[in-house]
C-alpha cells in the first residue's frame, strides 16, 4: 500500500511539473509581447536578450493620440463593427442551418452534408481570386459590408458542431410541443433555443473572434487606410514602431477576454443543464404518451358510438 501511494504521489508530481512547463512555454510569448509593448525605445533592435532595457507608458499614449499616420482608434472601430455585424448575421444563419439539418428530413439532406464536409477540407485562401472578382463585380471593394457578407455567408459551412448539439436534444420534446399546436418556428424559438444556450454562446464567440483576428480578407478587399482593420493596420507599421505594434496587439485582446468572462457563466450553466433537460424530456415523453392514449381512447369511443 505504501509503494502504491508513493507511485501515485510521484505520478501526480510529474504530471503537474509537465503541465507547468507546457503552460510556461505557451505563456512566455504572451509575456514577452506584453513587456515589449512597454518598451521605451519603440524599436525591437535595442532589446537586450529577450526583454526591453527600459519601460514606459508612452507607447500606449501615442497609440491613441498620434493618429496622423497610424489611426489605431479608427482601425479598432472598423474591426469592432465588422466583428459585431458578422457575429449577429453569421450566428443566425449558422444556427438555422444546423437546426434544419438536425430536425428536418428532406431528399438531398445527406448529399448536402457530404458536399459541405468535402468543401470544408479545402483551405479558404484557394478561393481568394474568385472572391475578389465577385466583390469587384458587385462594387464591394473598399466596403466593410462586403467583408461582413463574406463572413456571414461562410459561417453556415461549419454547422456540424451545432448540429451535433441539436441532435442531443430529444425529438420527443418537439413532438409534444406540436401536439399542443406549436408551429415549427415556435418549437425552435421557445423550446430548442432555451435548451441550446451553451452552443449559442459558443457560436457567438467563434463568429466574433474569426473576423476580429482575420488578416487575409481585409488585406485583400480593403485598400484605403481609413478602412483598415487592426490586423491589417498593425502589419503596415515599420520596424521602428514595434512597441506600438505590440501595444496594439495586446489591446486588441482585451475585448475578447472581456467577452469570454462575461459569457463564461452561460457556458458553466449550460454544463449543469443536462439534468433539467433530462427531467423535461421525461415529463414531455410521459405527457405525449398520455395524450396519445387519450386520443386513441376518444377514437375508439367515437367508433363504438
Amino acid at each position: 500500500m505504501k509503494s502504491m501511494k508513493k507511485i501515485r504521489i510521484l505520478d501526480s508530481v510529474v504530471t503537474h511539473v509537465i503541465l507547468i512547463v507546457v503552460a510556461f512555454i505557451f505563456f512566455f510569448p504572451c509575456l514577452w509581447l506584453i513587456l515589449a509593448s512597454f518598451s521605451k525605445s519603440g524599436s525591437i533592435y535595442p532589446f537586450k536578450g529577450f526583454f526591453p532595457s527600459e519601460y514606459s507608458l508612452d507607447t500606449f499614449r501615442s497609440l491613441f493620440t498620434d493618429t496622423a499616420m497610424y489611426n489605431y482608434p479608427r482601425w479598432f472601430r472598423n474591426t469592432l463593427f465588422i466583428s459585431i455585424m458578422s457575429c449577429i448575421t453569421g450566428s443566425f444563419l449558422l444556427l438555422l442551418t444546423a437546426y434544419t439539418m438536425s430536425r428536418f428530413q428532406f431528399k438531398e439532406r445527406k448529399a448536402i452534408m457530404k458536399t459541405t464536409l468535402v468543401l470544408g477540407m479545402f483551405p479558404s485562401f484557394m478561393g481568394m481570386i474568385a472572391v475578389y472578382i465577385i466583390m469587384t463585380q458587385f462594387g464591394l471593394i473598399n466596403n466593410m459590408w462586403g467583408l461582413i457578407l463574406i463572413y456571414a455567408a461562410n459561417a453556415p459551412m461549419g454547422y456540424l458542431t451545432q448540429k451535433g448539439f441539436f441532435d442531443s436534444i430529444p425529438y420527443s420534446i418537439d413532438e409534444a410541443a406540436r401536439i399542443d399546436g406549436a408551429t415549427n418556428f415556435q418549437v425552435f424559438l421557445k423550446i430548442n433555443l432555451p435548451l441550446s444556450l451553451p452552443i449559442i454562446v459558443y457560436t457567438a464567440l467563434t463568429s466574433f473572434t474569426f473576423p476580429w483576428s482575420d488578416f487575409i480578407l481585409p488585406k485583400l478587399l480593403l485598400k484605403e487606410k481609413d478602412l483598415y482593420t487592426v490586423a491589417v493596420g498593425l502589419m503596415s507599421l515599420g520596424d521602428t514602431e514595434f512597441s506600438r505594434f505590440a501595444a496594439g496587439s495586446v489591446f486588441i485582446a482585451v475585448p475578447i477576454v472581456i467577452l469570454y468572462f462575461c459569457l463564461m457563466k452561460f457556458l458553466v450553466n449550460g454544463m449543469t443543464a443536462g439534468a433539467v433537460k433530462v427531467t423535461f424530456h421525461t415529463r414531455a415523453k410521459v405527457v405525449g404518451i398520455m395524450r396519445q392514449n387519450a386520443c386513441l381512447l376518444a377514437f375508439c369511443v367515437q367508433n363504438l358510438l
